[in-house]
């Protein structure tokens, strides 16, 4: 049997296993997994079904989970015995699971804490560490799986391209994350116009590690292949650089998904020898998406892993979620100095971030709109928030178009390229004058002892605000005045190839950031940080 042919009977067996323990069309049912086949498996049972998905983070803790579960009234959780994550041992789901149901070995789930809840399906992915027999209160996967029976296809659900099919939290770059509501029609044109950028073909195999529980697993890498017959691979349930290259050499992978801090950790396997450099010929194409790529991460990933063809895609969970993404032969500066054109049926503006009526001559920085199909239809059971970022334009000839104002600073030339140029809160304002952070975060990043840069505002009583670059350095630089990389050589870098003000007037050594699921750097929390270490004496400042 095909693999395609295998999915669809899979899925369909899986949906009917549902109905049968009582998931309806609408229902939304929450999915903690890693990125497997169960989770494949389950993304189209759901959308089969009419169900809403709603993909959780598995590093969420027993608070989140409950915030999640009863702010969306959910009525079913399929989760792991165990949570993969990156770098850590595996962790038992077991506790989480006892507080959400404290009666689990019991005959009747009952929960407390979320009485929408109907059932919990267990995906037993421990390889026998967990006993999860003896827990009646909830159904193992493979039960469902069977309850299904041959896999023949649905009746008809009476499902409309334009309900809600997906919810996805967005990914927190804020304390608060959100719940966006998007479309069947939404996700599965957003992944026919990824695909179409990158040329993808049933001949090609993308090596996807970014989480399916985020857009950029499920969207860009499922969506994306599905729409187009291409074969895609999950090399482990959370990211490991180590497998992944090994994936991509045993399956002579033709693409290669990342964010940055995936690529970077991937090239140093390669360069200290961890993997060997072979097996990476077929490689020609991927995306790079989370956050801005450096100009010279790039051009390492064109010239170590073949990837002349990669493409740089941008969004939001919000617009489901990419909005703009180069092509596979736009000119190198334009992959390397934005973020590519608008998607087909999407359009931009980029307004006046204090004016928001005000739309911005090419050339221009504000803030970039984005309408189109791609537009969440809400943030679920939160109209003020919602009505914060959506909004309409009286002035136009469509007064009732929608515009999702994203708060990301950008400008768009003569050609339709759209440029990033940081996130409009992040915005550091010295003595009147703004500092965008990405400036001088790419100026760092072709240092050669620099393997991370992050660089946010921090209050100063001159000022207002200065420069503060929170710096990882690679592997064996020593931090501090003493070491091979100093604060003073940081300050002389960004002196000698920018200018005086864009200079940090703090340096500050750090092994890792606060990321969010997706790898985004949580900046809020790196100015709380900053603020602290400066109210103790701890940064390495200069007057």
């Amino acid at each position: 049997m095909a693999i395609g042919q295998q999915l669809n009977t899979l899925s369909n067996a899986l949906a009917r296993g549902l109905q049968n323990v009582g998931v309806r069309k609408g229902d939304r049912v929450a999915v903690s997994l890693g990125n497997n086949v169960e989770f494949a498996t389950t993304t189209y049972a759901l959308f089969k079904l009419g169900a809403i998905l709603v993909p959780l983070n598995p590093a969420f803790n027993e608070q989140q989970v409950i915030a999640a579960l009863g702010h969306l009234e959910a009525s079913h959780l399929i989760i792991g015995t165990e949570t993969n994550l990156a770098r850590k041992e595996p962790r038992s789901n077991i506790p989480l699971l006892t507080h959400l149901v404290p009666n689990l070995k019991g005959n009747k789930l009952e929960s407390e804490r979320v009485p929408s809840l109907k059932q919990v399906i267990i995906v037993d992915n421990s390889a026998g560490r967990v006993d999860c027999s003896e827990f009646r209160a909830t159904v193992p996967y493979p039960t469902v799986l069977e309850d299904g029976g041959n896999g023949r296809g649905l009746e008809d659900q009476g499902l409309r391209n334009d309900e809600i099919v997906n919810i996805q939290f967005t990914s927190g770059t804020t304390s608060m994350p959100k719940a966006a509501c998007l479309s069947h029609r939404s996700i599965l044109n957003n992944g026919k116009g990824i695909g179409d950028r990158m040329l993808l073909t049933p001949e090609d195999i993308v090596c996807c590690p970014p989480p399916l529980f985020h857009c950029f697993g499920c969207i860009l890498g499922y969506m994306a292949t599905a729409t187009h017959g291409s074969a895609i691979v999950f090399p482990t349930e959370a990211f490991d650089p180590t497998a992944t290259l090994k994936a991509v050499q045993e399956n002579k992978c033709t693409a290669l998904y990342g964010v940055p801090t995936m690529f970077i950790a991937e090239l140093e396997l390669l360069a200290s020898g961890a993997v060997p450099y072979e097996g990476f010929q077929y490689l020609r194409t991927g995306i790079a998406a989370g956050t801005s790529i450096p100009a010279e991460l790039m051009r390492k990933l064109h010239r170590t892993l073949n990837l002349t063809e990669l493409t740089i895609c941008y969004g939001m969970t919000e617009t489901s979620p990419v909005s703009a993404m180069t092509t596979t032969d736009d000119p190198i500066e334009k992959r390397i100095d934005s973020v590519g054109r608008l998607m087909p049926h999407v359009e931009a503006k980029v307004v006046d971030p204090n004016d928001r009526s005000r739309t911005l001559a090419v050339g221009e920085r504000g803030e970039l709109a984005v309408s189109g199909y791609l537009v969440m239809k809400e943030y679920w059971g939160d109209p003020g928030r919602t009505a914060e970022v959506l909004h309409t334009d009286p002035a136009s000839s469509e007064p009732d178009k929608l515009w999702m104002h994203t708060g990301d600073e950008a400008l768009m030339d003569e050609e339709g390229y759209v440029k990033i140029t940081g996130r409009i809160k992040d915005i550091i304002i010295r003595g009147g004058e703004n500092i965008h952070p990405l400036e001088v975060e790419n100026c760092l990043f072709a240092h050669d002892s620099v393997r991370e840069v992050s660089v946010v505002g921090l209050p100063d009583e001159r000022y207002g605000e200065v420069v503060a670059a929170f710096v990882v350095r690679k592997e064996g630089q020593r931090a501090g005045e003493g070491g091979n990389l100093s604060a003073q050589e940081v300050r002389g870098w960004v002196r000698e190839k920018l200018s005086g003000h864009l200079v940090p007037k703090y340096v500050f050594w750090v092994d890792t950031y606060p990321k969010t699921a997706s790898g985004k750097i949580q900046k809020f929390k790196l100015r709380e940080m900053g603020a602290r270490m400066v109210g103790e004496g701890l940064g390495l400042g200069l007057e």
